[in-house]
C-alpha cells in the first residue's frame, strides 16, 4: 500500500512537471536524487505563484532555476522546420528580416565568448541537449537569456552553416546605432568605410580596426549589412569588441565632424586616393583623426572627398601590374602607418 502511494506520488509530480516545464522523466530522477523530493514540492509551489503571482514572482522564478545544473528559465523543443525553426533560417538570410526582429544568429566559441564579454544582449540559445561540451553547459547555465532553444541533431545540422556543426547558437540582439554612445579615447582615431559591397572586406576592415587601436568604424550609405553571418565570422570575435555604427545620411556625419572639430582644434580629416600625391608616411597622423576608405569599386564618395583636409595614397612599386590594393588591404597598411607614428601600445 506505501509503496502504491510513493508510485502514485511519483508519476502524478512527474506529469505536472512535464505539462509545466517539459520536464523528462530523466531530469524529474535527477530532481528527486539531486534533492529529495522536497525540491520537486518547491518546483510545483513556485509553479503555483502563476495563478496569483506576488511583484517577484518571475525574479523568484528565475533565480531558482538558476540554481539548478541543467535547468534553463524557459526551453523549448523543437523537432521539426516549424515557425520557430523558420525564424532561425530568415535571421540567417533575410536582411529585412534581421532588422525586423532587431537580431542576428551567431555561432562559434570565439564569436560567443567575445559578446558575453562585450555584455551584448543575448535573446536565447539553440542547441542539441545531447551534444553539449562542459564549455556550452556552462555558458547556457551562466548566461541570462529570455528562451532557450533545444533542437534535433538534423535541425541543428541543417541550421549550422559549419562543416563541423556548432554545438551552440545564439539569438542576438542588435546594438543601436548612435555615434554618440561610442567613447572615444583622447586622442581619438576613427575609421569610415564608405558603402562597403563585399562581406569579406567589412569583416576584415573590423578586424584590422580592432588590432590597430581604432575607437570606431562607421559604415555609410546602402552597404552589405552588419550583421550578415558571413561578416560575422570573417571579422572573428572582433565583431563584438570593435564599436561600429552605421549612419545612412551625410548629414549626421558631418554634424558630428564638426562638433568633433569644435572639441579637438587640430581634428584631421583623411581620405584616400589612386593618385601619386601625399604619401602617406609624409602626412602628420598623430593628431586626432578620421580616416575614410572608399568603395571597392567607386571609391570615395564626393561629398566626403570634398570635406577631407588631406588625400594621401600609398605608394606602390613602379614595375607593379597592379593598379590599386584590395580596399581592407589598403585599410590595414594605413592603419598601421597611424599607429606606427603614433607609436603601438
Amino acid at each position: 500500500m506505501f509503496f502504491g502511494w510513493i508510485s502514485f506520488e511519483f508519476f502524478r509530480k512527474w506529469r505536472i512537471c512535464y505539462d509545466r516545464f517539459s520536464c523528462s522523466p530523466l531530469d524529474y530522477i535527477y530532481s528527486l536524487g539531486y534533492n529529495g523530493i522536497n525540491r520537486v514540492d518547491k518546483l510545483l509551489d513556485i509553479s503555483e505563484m502563476a495563478l496569483h503571482p506576488p511583484r517577484n514572482y518571475k525574479n523568484r522564478r528565475e533565480d531558482f532555476f538558476r540554481q539548478e545544473k541543467g535547468y534553463t528559465m524557459r526551453e523549448t523543443k523543437v523537432f521539426s522546420k516549424n515557425s520557430t525553426y523558420q525564424k532561425f533560417e530568415v535571421l540567417k538570410t533575410n536582411r529585412n528580416k534581421r532588422y525586423r526582429y532587431n537580431e542576428f544568429l551567431v555561432e562559434g566559441v570565439r564569436s560567443l565568448n567575445e559578446a558575453v564579454k562585450n555584455k551584448w544582449n543575448i535573446k536565447s540559445f539553440i542547441y542539441d541537449r545531447n551534444n553539449l561540451s562542459g564549455w556550452a553547459k556552462e555558458m547556457i547555465a551562466n548566461v541570462k537569456t529570455d528562451e532557450n532553444f533545444c533542437l534535433t541533431a538534423e535541425l541543428m545540422n541543417d541550421l549550422s552553416n559549419k562543416d563541423d556543426t556548432s554545438e551552440l547558437m545564439a539569438i542576438i540582439e542588435m546594438r543601436e546605432d548612435k555615434l554618440e554612445n561610442v567613447p572615444l579615447s583622447e586622442n581619438p582615431f576613427i575609421v569610415l568605410f564608405d558603402r562597403p559591397s563585399n562581406k569579406g572586406n567589412l569583416g576584415t576592415m573590423i578586424r584590422s580596426c580592432d588590432a590597430l587601436g581604432a575607437d570606431m568604424l562607421i559604415i555609410t550609405g546602402h552597404s552589405i549589412d552588419l550583421y550578415d553571418p558571413d561578416v560575422v565570422v570573417s571579422a572573428m570575435g572582433s565583431f563584438f569588441n570593435m564599436p561600429v555604427i552605421r549612419i545612412a545620411d551625410n548629414n549626421d556625419l558631418f554634424m558630428y565632424l564638426n562638433k568633433l572639430k569644435e572639441q579637438y582644434p587640430n581634428f584631421l580629416t583623411v581620405g584616400t586616393t589612386a593618385h601619386k600625391q601625399n604619401p602617406i608616411y609624409s602626412a602628420d597622423l598623430t593628431v586626432p583623426l578620421m580616416l575614410m576608405m572608399g568603395n571597392e569599386t567607386m571609391g570615395l564618395n564626393k561629398a566626403y572627398k570634398e570635406y577631407c583636409d588631406l588625400l594621401c595614397t600609398i605608394p606602390m612599386s613602379e614595375k607593379s601590374y597592379a593598379s590599386s590594393f584590395n580596399v581592407s588591404c589598403a585599410a590595414s597598411i594605413l592603419m598601421y602607418e597611424i599607429t606606427r607614428q603614433r607609436g603601438i601600445k
